[in-house]
């Protein structure tokens, strides 16, 4: 077994991967930058170095500083937790020529699902359905107008190094694209230093649905169910939700063999998320690989009952996945509770916390690192808080949902929770009725 492992990473996820640990009987390190000098990671790890500057450049990013870290305090294994340098594969490399376990998938797999075209050439490949698009990178704009004649408009432009939501581009139309194809190059090499893209089918009306998978190192490889991911902006998640409302037991079979056969064709190490776009009859598509533990993976572990974070901490030391598939056992919701203010376009807005008070009860979780007279920092995600609910059924968890919301009280700054209220009384989402553009179709305030 791991004997210490050193938490690269910040917020809710250093935490939640510290009170894993504890529970295991592991030492933890946690790394932190000169902003969150008074972060509650800090405070519950057994030990603590400061690693930089506020900026994640220069701090969560900097991996000759992480890695030093690791070796002053003795940790044999570093946990990425999600960001940041979960899916960096040279990262990967360097822990593991330094003798320390990452934990998390191999570098070979982070890097082969980290390009997206490479991606889906894999997926196609294992025999997972694709959504119709480029072969590969597109190099010039008379190729992109060919292959979006041959599949079609609307189009997606997408760079094979985003993530996150970033470096998307949805275009309906010849202009559209010759105007904004040398743009969206530009954005992608700014931001993931490649500027590399490639063009997809949009798959209109369509739903995100992921699968959890979980493998171990003697190739025993599961899924773990789907979760429902449709209620976004900009491609950014606000609600998820284990099991989708439209999933089937037949297509959550078929769609869980298919994400198996898919991590297989990586041979794939711990949990991962292969993320699917659905259609209005249910047809699926691979989208991308998550090579990480995800910021939803909470409603996977109370829909089942399982501690996935735990799970990963014991096949990284090597044993046996314990798990079994079946079928959810609850209903599961979560809402990210971001800082930010949603009655003007969802703005991030960073400050000091003067009063809080968490929701609790039977069947309600919260996963955060704030408490009252907590400075939110400017430099990083603006995720507060996971609230989760769980319950027998979809209908239980949602009715649990609105009764923890109207508990759940942060002042001093503004919050997603007014966002989160009203969608929990939206009749199209009580009865399922979403898809990804949902909010771009509805005013939430008008909802």
């Amino acid at each position: 077994m791991i004997k210490k492992v050193l938490i690269a990473n910040r917020g809710e996820i250093a935490l939640r991967i510290i009170r894993a640990c504890k529970e295991l009987g592991i030492k933890t390190v946690a790394v932190y930058s000169e902003a969150d000098r008074v972060s509650l990671h800090v405070k519950f790890a057994d030990e603590a170095v400061c690693i930089g500057p506020a900026q994640s450049k220069l701090s969560y990013l900097n991996i000759p500083s992480i890695i030093a870290a690791a070796e002053i305090t003795n940790a044999d294994a570093i946990h990425p937790g999600y960001g940041f340098l979960a899916e960096n594969d040279f990262f990967a490399d360097i822990c593991s020529d330094h003798g320390i376990t990452f934990i998390g998938p191999t570098a070979d797999s982070i890097r082969r699902m980290g390009n997206k075209s490479v991606a889906k050439e894999t997926m196609r490949t294992a025999g997972v359905p694709v959504v119709p698009g480029s072969d590969g990178v597109v190099h010039s704009i008379r190729d992109a107008l060919n292959i979006a004649a041959q599949i079609g408009y609307p189009v997606m432009l997408k760079a094979v190094a985003g993530g996150g939501g970033k470096g998307m581009r949805l275009v309906g139309s010849n202009e559209e694209l010759e105007r904004v194809f040398d743009i969206i190059r530009n954005e992608a090499n700014t931001s993931f230093k490649n500027p590399d893209i490639y063009i997809e089918k949009f798959v209109e009306g369509s739903r995100h649905i992921e699968i959890q998978i979980f493998g171990d190192t003697f190739g025993k490889i599961i899924h773990l169910n789907e979760r429902e991911c449709s209620i976004q902006r900009r491609h950014q998640k606000l609600i998820e939700e284990a099991p989708s409302p439209v999933v089937t037991p037949e297509i959550r079979k078929t769609m869980g063999h298919a994400a198996v056969k898919g991590a297989q064709a990586v041979n794939y190490v711990g949990p991962g998320t292969i993320e699917f776009l659905v259609d209005d009859k249910m047809n699926f598509f691979f989208m991308e690989m998550n090579t990480r533990i995800q910021v939803e993976h909470t409603v996977t572990e109370e829909s089942l009952d399982y501690d996935l974070v735990a799970e990963q901490i014991k096949v990284a030391s090597g044993e046996h996945l314990s798990f079994i598939e079946h079928d959810p056992v609850k209903h599961a919701i979560e809402c990210r509770i971001n800082a930010e203010d949603p009655d003007h376009d969802f703005r991030p807005v960073p400050g000091t916390i003067e009063s809080l008070h968490l929701p609790g009860g039977h069947g309600v979780r919260v996963d955060s690192h704030i408490f009252q007279g907590y400075k939110i920092p400017p430099y990083y995600d603006s995720l507060v808080a996971k609230l989760i609910t769980f319950a027998p059924t979809r209908i239980e968890a949602i009715i649990r949902m609105r009764r923890a919301l109207d508990e759940f009280v942060i002042e001093g700054i503004k919050t997603t929770i007014p966002f989160h209220i009203k969608m929990m009384q939206n009749p199209d989402f009580i009865s399922g009725n979403i898809d990804t553009k949902y909010l771009e179709r509805n005013d939430w305030q008008n909802m």
